[in-house]
């Protein structure tokens, strides 16, 4: 961490992941694919159903970015936001070079907020997508450097054109986590109790996932091939079996979102959805 502090930078770190059919299918039903009803996403959560031809949920392309490097103990550290953007439709099965590097290190006064970026292409050099990460390691301000620059962003003040209720499962984060992130915060109830949390919480991409099928299907027509460009922060966490709803609305030039739990609190802010054409 003294390191990134110092140089704002870090070297380069280039991976590789394959998945499967079966991985990408997990992912869907990770993120409530099919729990309300199972005949309605079947494209998304099988891949052999007559006239629904197996298609990757977008979001699936965040489990392919790199882990940013060491920052602390899971207690100081918070993932803050999650920006996606795709170059091409994701592949039900293939494998993926990711080339991930720390891009910017703020000086946020009660912590520092770590900028983490990754190109991810295929084997043959597609670029398929671009993951931007912010992660806020807290107590580690202070050191004189910049703030991080502000978006500026507003909650419409009419109603949303779309609103999707979630009611998550209790179980959803164990679900989620054969994804591949398996911090123990997220199942671990005694994990959750040490950083004076009532129980472990649910992913953080995974509430971008609900998000994100919900954005899918009321703007994009079910249509992965529409989606863009995806970006939220993460604002307070969501525990499994709430309810998450997602509300939307429509502008000119996009789509903005927030996503609340069952009181009303918003765990997904200031979100921005751009689509092809």
């Amino acid at each position: 961490m003294d390191r990134l502090l110092s140089s704002g930078r870090h070297a380069p770190t280039t991976t590789e992941r394959t998945w499967t059919v079966t991985d990408t299918l997990l992912y869907a039903l990770g993120v409530g694919a099919g729990a309300t009803d199972p005949a309605a996403e079947l494209r998304f959560t099988t891949e052999n159903s007559t006239g629904h031809p197996h298609a990757v949920l977008p979001s699936f392309a965040t489990l392919l970015a790199a882990e940013p490097p060491y920052l602390g103990e899971p207690a100081v550290v918070r993932h803050a936001g999650e920006t996606l953007t795709l170059h091409r439709p994701l592949p039900p099965a293939g494998r993926a070079r990711t080339t991930a590097t720390v891009t910017d290190v703020y000086d946020q006064t009660s912590g520092a907020l770590v900028e983490h970026r990754s190109e991810i292409h295929d084997t043959d050099g597609a670029h398929l997508a671009t993951v931007e990460r912010a992660m806020f390691v807290i107590g580690t301000g202070g050191f004189g450097g910049r703030r991080a620059p502000h978006t500026p962003w507003q909650r419409p003040a009419e109603r949303p054109h779309h609103t999707a209720h979630h009611h998550t499962r209790p179980e959803q984060a164990l679900l989620y986590r054969l994804s591949g992130d398996r911090n123990p915060l997220h199942s671990d109830p005694t994990v959750a109790d040490a950083v004076g949390l009532p129980g472990p919480v649910l992913h953080g991409l995974c509430t971008f996932g609900f998000a994100a099928r919900t954005l899918l299907r009321t703007v994009a027509d079910d249509d992965p091939d529409r989606i863009r460009r995806i970006s939220a922060r993460f604002t307070a966490p969501l525990f499994p079996g709430d309810t998450l709803t997602v509300l939307v609305w429509r502008r000119p030039d996009g789509v903005l979102f927030q996503a609340v739990d069952g009181r009303g609190r918003p765990v997904l802010d200031r979100g921005m959805l751009d689509l092809h054409g």
